[in-house]
């Protein structure tokens, strides 16, 4: 029987049973409200591990190893820890000096090793976990066939002209020439850029692409000693010398004009009378760079070829005289030709002036000075004369160099 309602009986208990629930949940949810609580603060605070590792070592040349180059840095690095200890030490006990980096993380050799010789490097770290790890590598050192020297045209403090050139002579020619520029090492300050050129198999020239500036402090490391050169050949000694680049003293010969104008950081300072070589003998055009002064000098045409006694040939006592080339170009007092001078050429080549003029220009001057002979006749100067450098245009002048 059906209800006024419209609705069975079962259908009824269903609906509030449903209702009853909803009451339920809502009263639920307002309860968990009233008490403040946050969802969030019922998850689980994430932890971190800190994971301690080992220690790892490593060390520039491997256990066993044989030739070795006596000049190359001995290294020793550590990750997750640091070295407390190292050592280096040759069959008989010789110890190596070397340096520990302040944090541990790396050890360095300071000194060359010798030729042909065995050594053990032993390295103890102690890493992040508190674990300590001793490393050792044995080897030997190699044996040249050969070695060569290396001399440098600059004296250890000495002041040069903007136009010196860094000459590195070999007593050997030199296999792997890269290998040899890679060994020498030129530091300048202000920063100064430059290329090296090869002048034959034992002769490397380095110059700056343009002329030095007055006041650059230039550092030179040929270190050469221990470094492989190719074919077996290895450097016998370093070479090291500081100098300095000091005033721009340029001096201009005119063959025309018949003088010379000195200027110096730019500025005219003197204006001289010459006589530079005559059309049978004329002085080469070119930029010349003084090579050595000399006080009291004989001058012999024997040097270059000429004998003494032939129709060219002369042997003169002069009072001053400056190089300017191998091939007997020089600048000196000449007494005897100051009727000429200003007026004609009438020299054998060299640049002729009177005593006077010539002691006041070799007391201002200085290796790596320039002279400018323009005018002079057909001659041109030779790169390959002296230490004519500056005759050989930039890209030709950086052709020259093993890296090219």
């Amino acid at each position: 029987m059906t209800g006024r309602s419209g609705l069975g009986p079962r259908r009824g208990i269903r609906l509030v049973s449903a209702l009853l629930a909803a009451v339920a949940v809502a009263a639920g949810c307002s309860a968990a409200g009233d008490e403040g609580a946050d969802p969030r603060q019922s998850r689980s605070a994430p932890t971190t591990t800190v994971v301690r590792e080992p220690v790892s070592l490593s060390l520039s040349v491997p256990d066993g190893a044989k030739r070795v180059e006596p000049g190359k840095l001995i290294i020793a690095n550590a990750e997750h820890g640091k070295i407390v200890r190292a050592s280096l030490v040759g069959t008989h006990g010789t110890k190596v000096k070397a340096d520990l980096a302040e944090d541990g993380r790396s050890w360095t050799s300071t000194e060359p090793l010798g030729y042909g010789k065995t050594y053990t490097l032993t390295v103890q770290a102690e890493g992040e976990d508190g674990r300590s790890r001793t490393e050792k590598s044995t080897f030997t050192t190699a044996t040249p066939a050969r070695t060569v020297a290396v001399s440098i045209n600059a004296w250890d403090g000495e002041t040069v002209g903007v136009g010196m050139p860094l000459i590195f002579d070999f007593t050997g020619p030199v296999p792997d020439k890269a290998a040899a520029e890679d060994a020498i090492q030129i530091t300048t300050e202000p920063r100064t850029e430059g290329a090296f050129h090869w002048f034959g198999d034992d002769r490397v020239i380095w110059r700056p692409k343009e002329y030095w500036q007055p006041g650059t402090k230039v550092s030179v490391d040929a270190l050469v000693y221990g470094k492989r050169l190719g074919a077996g050949i290895f450097g016998s000694e370093d070479r090291t010398v500081d100098i300095t680049v000091g005033d721009r003293l340029v001096a201009v010969a005119d063959g025309t004009s018949h003088h010379m104008r000195v200027f110096v950081n730019g500025k005219q300072v003197r204006r001289m009378p010459i006589s530079m070589g005559k059309p049978s003998s004329s002085t080469p055009n070119g930029v010349y760079t003084v090579m050595s002064e000399h006080n009291g000098y004989t001058m012999d045409s024997s040097t270059y070829g000429v004998p003494v006694d032939s129709s060219a040939g002369y042997r003169l006592f002069v009072e001053y005289a400056v190089r300017l080339s191998n091939s007997g170009i020089f600048y000196h007092s000449a007494p005897w030709s100051v009727g000429d001078q200003g007026e004609r050429n009438v020299s054998h080549g060299c640049i002729n002036l009177s005593t006077e003029n010539a002691a006041w220009l070799m007391s201002r001057s200085k290796r790596g000075d320039l002279v400018r002979v323009k005018r002079a006749g057909g001659q041109i100067l030779e790169p390959t004369d002296g230490w004519s450098v500056w005759q050989l245009p930039w890209e030709q002048w950086q052709a020259g160099s093993a890296d090219r």
